[in-house]
């Protein structure tokens, strides 16, 4: 991070508790590092959050979204903070609906009100070269412990069917399965049940992360897994930690609907670039 970067303002927001720091860089550059998102997370000495969107364009551009985890790695996919960035720009425009653009590709965004959002996560990535896997494989039953299902939402998803993901040992199965040779970008880990035709269970280890209490992508990811092994319908609600989203499997992609809300706007310092610089 340059001295540029000092004083740069940020909003805090969460979805059910998955948080995120939002950086706006319509109208100002350098753009964010990796070694700036890496210190912003750290939650003892920056800011912390799961994930980091930063916001380009506007005007004659389009509305691009760059995500980065907590670890300072890069993600091509966020459905929560998708959602929260959405609600933003849609109360600066006075919009009822947005579209962004992130590496997933086009992302429909629509106002629910009471400060719930929807966004359309695109068709799910099924085939191993899409997801990617590090060589061919059957993704609803991957030749691995526990034969987990591999699905690809823009970032890559593990998706074990469990008996009780409250008894699941998160803590440690999730790093051995986020770094498992399979997954050669590394995956995001979630541990599922099927509590009805329409209500998911799930539990959540984010890659470059850890454990959060909600993900929208692993929402999505969890319900076309369960549906593909016909344990529940293409409509669902998924119960996570921070609470309950909602996901609706159609022809024109996996839509993602939940709640957002606005925790506090910052300020970077001068001392806070200064440590980052060395």
């Amino acid at each position: 991070m340059t001295a540029a970067g000092a004083n740069l303002r940020f909003r805090k927001m969460h979805g059910l508790g998955n948080d995120f720091v939002i950086i706006d860089s319509r109208h100002r550059k350098p753009r964010v590092t990796e070694a700036m998102a890496k210190a912003l997370g750290n939650r003892n000495c920056g800011v912390g959050f799961d994930q980091l969107a930063e916001v380009f364009g506007g005007g004659s551009q389009p509305l691009r979204l760059k995500f980065f985890n907590a670890d300072g790695s890069l993600s091509a996919a966020c459905g929560n903070a998708t959602r929260c960035v959405a609600w933003m720009l849609m109360n600066e425009l006075g919009a009822d609906s947005v579209e962004l653009h992130s590496d997933r590709g086009l992302l429909q965004c629509l106002r629910l009100g009471d400060g719930r959002v929807s966004v359309n996560m695109g068709v799910p990535l099924l085939d191993w070269r899409q997801i990617p896997l590090a060589y061919e494989a059957e993704t609803l039953e991957l030749p691995i412990a526990g034969n987990p299902a591999a699905v690809g939402m823009g970032n890559p998803h593990c998706v074990f069917v469990v008996n009780d993901p409250e008894v699941t040992n998160v803590e440690d199965l999730g790093p051995k399965f986020e770094r498992h040779p399979i997954f050669p970008e590394r995956s995001n880990v979630e541990f599922v049940a099927a509590l009805s035709r329409q209500r998911i269970r799930m539990r959540i280890w984010e890659r470059g992360v850890g454990i959060t209490r909600a993900s929208g992508s692993g929402a999505c990811a969890s319900t076309v897994a369960c549906a593909r092994l016909g344990l529940v319908d293409k409509r669902v609600e998924v119960v996570a930690d921070g609470g309950t989203l909602e996901v609706d499997w159609t022809d024109q992609g996996v839509w993602l609907s939940g709640p957002t809300t606005h925790v506090f706007d910052g300020e970077l310092t001068t001392g806070f670039s200064s440590e980052i610089n060395g």
